[in-house]
C-alpha cells in the first residue's frame, strides 16, 4: 500500500510540474506612485485637480469610466460652463465653432474630427486612418450607435493629449456629460499644465485600437475595451516603459463639495486588505497603488452624470492580464467600413 501511495504522489506531483509550464505566465500588478498636485481654485471651469501616475516598470493598465453610484437618482442633469469667478470667460464665448468632419464611418462607429481657428497649443500630431492622413485635427470624437442616433464616447485633443471617456448612457436617459481627463504617455509640463507630446495618432477603426507615437520615440496602443451602459473601458500597452515621468495624469476641476467633476479619491496599495478613501483636495499620494478610484459619492451642480475614473491592473512585460483584448486583432463587434472608407 505504502509502494502506490508513492507511486500516485509522484505521479500527481508530476502533473502539477506539467501544468505549471503549459500554463501562461500572469503578469504580477504592479504598484505605482500616485501624486497629487491640485491647488485650490474658485473658476469651475479650470482643471485645478491633477493627479500623476509614475513607475519605470509598467507597460500596461486599465483606465475605465463607469456612472457614478447616484446616477439612478439624478432628477436634472448639468452640462452648461459655470463662468463665476472665470477671468478667462470673454475670451472663450468669443472662440468661434470648430471645422467639422466626419474622417471616418462605419455601421457601429464614427469618427468626426474637428479643427479650431485657434488653439492654445500647436504641437503638430498628425492623424492617420488607413491610408489617408490629416494634419492640424484638434479633437477627434469616437460615436457609436444607439437607438435613433449616435453617442459620443471617447474624445482625443492629439495636439496636448488629453482625453475623455464615458459609457454608454444608462436605457431611457439622454446621453450623459463627460467629466475629467486623463494623459497617457510621458507626461510633461508646457505653460503650466501637463501635456503630452504626441506625433501621430493612428487609428485603426476595425481593430478598434489607436496607435500613439509620442515624440521621445515611445508608442502606446490604446485598444478600445468593454463599452456598455454601465462602464467604458481603455486597454493601454507601452512599447518600453515610461521613464524619468509619469506615465499618465488625471485632470480635473474641484471647487466646492457642491461643485466639482471630482471631489473623493480611493487608493487600494499593494499588500492591503482595505481601500483608503479621502477627499480629493487632502489626499497626500500613495506609494504602491495597484488600483486608484476618482469620483462623487454626492451629487454635483457642475457635470452632475459625468463618470468617475478608475486606473487598475498595472503591469510590466508582456504577458496579457486575465481578460485583457489583442489589440492586433480585431473585436467581435467590429464593423465594415462603409465604401467611402475603404
Amino acid at each position: 500500500m505504502r509502494f502506490w501511495c508513492e507511486r500516485l504522489k509522484a505521479f500527481f506531483a508530476a502533473l502539477a510540474v506539467a501544468a505549471a509550464i503549459a500554463a501562461p505566465a500572469v503578469a504580477a500588478t504592479l504598484g505605482v506612485t500616485v501624486e497629487n498636485k491640485s491647488e485650490p481654485v474658485l473658476c469651475a471651469e479650470k482643471d485645478n485637480v491633477t493627479l500623476t501616475f509614475a513607475s519605470p516598470e509598467v507597460k500596461r493598465f486599465r483606465i475605465e469610466a463607469a456612472h457614478p453610484a447616484y446616477i439612478g437618482s439624478i432628477a436634472t442633469d448639468s452640462f452648461d460652463p459655470d463662468w463665476t469667478a472665470c477671468p478667462f470667460k470673454e475670451e472663450a464665448l468669443a472662440t468661434k465653432p470648430p471645422q467639422r468632419v466626419t474622417i471616418y464611418e462605419d455601421i457601429d462607429l464614427w469618427v468626426v474630427a474637428h479643427r479650431n481657428e485657434t488653439n492654445w497649443r500647436e504641437a503638430g500630431a498628425r492623424v492617420v486612418i488607413g491610408d489617408k492622413s490629416y494634419d492640424g485635427i484638434h479633437l477627434l470624437q469616437v460615436w457609436v450607435i444607439r437607438p435613433m442616433g449616435g453617442e459620443e464616447v471617447l474624445v482625443l485633443y492629439p495636439q496636448d493629449g488629453y482625453w475623455r471617456l464615458r459609457p454608454k448612457a444608462p436605457h431611457g436617459r439622454a446621453p450623459t456629460a463627460f467629466g475629467s481627463s486623463f494623459l497617457i504617455g510621458p507626461v510633461t509640463q508646457d505653460k503650466g499644465r501637463p501635456v503630452v507630446d504626441i506625433a501621430e495618432v493612428d487609428f485603426d477603426p476595425l481593430a478598434r485600437t489607436l496607435t500613439l507615437t509620442f515624440k521621445d520615440g515611445n508608442r502606446a496602443q490604446v485598444a478600445l475595451g468593454p463599452l456598455n451602459h454601465e462602464r467604458h473601458e481603455l486597454q493601454v500597452t507601452f512599447a518600453k516603459p515610461v521613464e524619468g515621468k509619469p506615465f499618465a495624469a488625471m485632470r480635473s476641476m474641484y471647487v466646492t463639495r457642491f461643485n466639482n467633476d471630482v471631489a473623493d479619491v480611493g487608493v487600494l496599495e499593494q499588500g492591503k486588505f482595505a481601500w483608503a478613501e479621502t477627499a480629493i483636495m487632502e489626499f497626500k499620494g500613495a506609494k504602491n497603488a495597484t488600483e486608484i478610484w476618482a469620483g462623487r459619492h454626492g451629487v454635483s451642480r457642475h457635470n452632475t452624470s459625468s463618470p468617475d475614473l478608475l486606473l487598475r491592473d498595472f503591469t510590466g512585460g508582456s504577458t496579457l492580464p486575465s481578460g485583457w483584448r489583442d489589440p492586433s486583432r480585431p473585436p467581435s463587434h467590429a464593423g465594415t467600413p462603409s465604401p467611402a472608407q475603404k
